[in-house]
């Protein structure tokens, strides 16, 4: 076997395999001998068919498949032993298959295009400088999230006059012999025409033209208690008669609110509670903050670090690994974006070869268990000990057939390198605003 490897300039590359008869032949005698022992054969004993048969009743299709065997072994173990940092995968030149004449060639020539990636370093010490920003916690926040609690939380109550927050509840006159009970939440109505349906009372009537207030069909077969497939050409003026007014009301803040947010008996006083939403809203920014660190993170090595890649090459690859119908043009349009998630993937996996930085599979098991409790709505260590949640996070890790598992193993792997680059690096705290955080956010994406 010869193979060659020819370099070219766009960190592409060509490997040129050729193949001798001495490459394949023994391995097509032996796997003629398996065929004689499986092959029955009318007028043949078992086992006893001649290798000359065989040979012509299955040599070209042993031929094939033996070359192609060499073939998918010799590639790898050529950008291995020779440590070709190669992305993407080979691809082969499909017109050597097609000229190839099975039947009368002993010698044969293959190539395939590879991507190859040029040799970098990273700055990983505390020369690097990376901002954290931090959310300066204020108690205008605090008081605006019990606000938002306590409407969540609310209740109705009737009321004599409509205001634009309000519900009417009453009867719609469908047709002239057919009314339908329904209600009409005035904060869902267009601004523009919420003045019709304020300042009524119970026994008052509105009439109004049902698509300029309600053009969705969904919204016009809930008020007429019609399926929505029969609304579509119903237009005009509908009269709706006020029998009720309800009004939200702010949850009171008592025993039974605190209950309903954290759990019986959790907080007793206002202060605690106050406390517990603080302290609940600060956990909820460290992670939007660790989060935008890591990004800055991530970014900062994209573009501080030096990785040439094969662009033309890539956009081959993608566009053969494709299942359906995409074309240059779609690719073209996130192409950047997956220039960007490579290259970090290659540094980060450098980073994590170097380092010898290592998920094993108990991080893996207490990542599971967070993101399943995470989907119950449960945080904290409280729940992290507690072995009815075991079978349940097996079957997660085992689900999509592994799939699940892989996942969780790369975010577990992802996040051990960050972890070790913010020990490595000087992390400067800076607090700013929400809406400073946010602004940064964005320009961070």
């Amino acid at each position: 076997m010869d193979i060659t490897l020819d370099k070219k300039e766009n960190n592409e590359a060509t490997l040129n395999i050729r193949l001798f008869p001495g490459d394949y032949e023994p391995k097509i005698e032996q796997k003629v001998k398996q065929y004689r022992k499986q092959v029955n054969l009318k007028g043949f004993r078992p086992g006893k068919v001649p290798a000359g048969v065989i040979k012509r009743m299955y040599g070209k299709a042993i031929k094939v498949e033996e070359i192609n065997e060499l073939l998918s072994q010799s590639v790898p173990r050529y950008i291995q032993e020779n440590d070709l940092k190669v992305v993407g995968e080979p691809l082969p030149d499909l017109s050597d298959a097609e000229n190839i004449d099975w039947d009368n060639q002993s010698e044969f020539s293959f190539s395939y295009d590879l991507g190859l990636v040029n040799d970098f370093s990273y700055d990983l010490s505390d020369q690097v400088s990376i901002t954290k920003h931090t959310i300066e916690l204020t108690d205008k926040t605090v008081d605006e999230s019990i606000d938002n609690l306590r409407k969540r939380f609310s209740t109705n109550e009737t009321v004599e006059e409509s205001q634009a927050e309000d519900t009417l509840i009453g009867a719609i006159q469908v047709d002239e012999e057919t009314s339908h009970e329904t209600e009409i939440n005035i904060n869902l109505v267009p601004e523009e025409k919420r003045e019709q349906f304020t300042g009524l009372k119970a026994n008052d009537s509105v009439t109004f033209d049902i698509r300029s207030v309600f053009p969705e069909d969904t919204d016009v077969a809930f008020l007429l208690g019609k399926e929505h497939g029969e609304v579509a050409d119903i237009t005009g003026d509908f009269t709706f008669t006020v029998s009720e007014i309800t009004r939200p009301a702010p949850a009171e803040i008592n025993q039974e609110f605190f209950d309903q947010i954290f759990g019986k008996d959790a907080v007793s006083t206002e202060e605690e509670f106050r406390n517990k939403v603080k302290e609940n809203i600060k956990e909820n920014y460290d992670r939007e903050s660790d989060a935008l660190l890591s990004r800055s993170i991530r970014n900062h090595y994209i573009n501080q670090t030096d990785i040439q890649l094969p662009a033309d090459f890539l956009k081959r690859w993608i566009l053969s690994r494709q299942d359906e119908e995409v074309n240059e043009e779609q690719i073209n349009e996130q192409f950047d974006d997956y220039l960007q998630d490579l290259r970090w993937s290659l540094i980060s996996e450098k980073i994590a070869k170097d380092e010898e930085i290592q998920a094993n599979h108990e991080d893996v098991k207490k990542k599971a268990r967070e993101l399943v409790l995470s989907q119950f709505g449960m945080y904290g260590s409280e729940f992290g000990e507690d072995e009815r949640f075991d079978p349940i996070v097996d079957n997660y890790l085992k689900g999509e057939n592994g799939n699940n598992y892989m996942q969780v193993f790369s975010q577990v792997q992802a996040e051990k390198v960050f972890d070790y680059i913010k020990e490595k690096v000087t992390v400067e705290e800076k607090e700013v605003s929400i809406d400073d955080f946010n602004q940064v956010a964005e320009e961070t994406k």
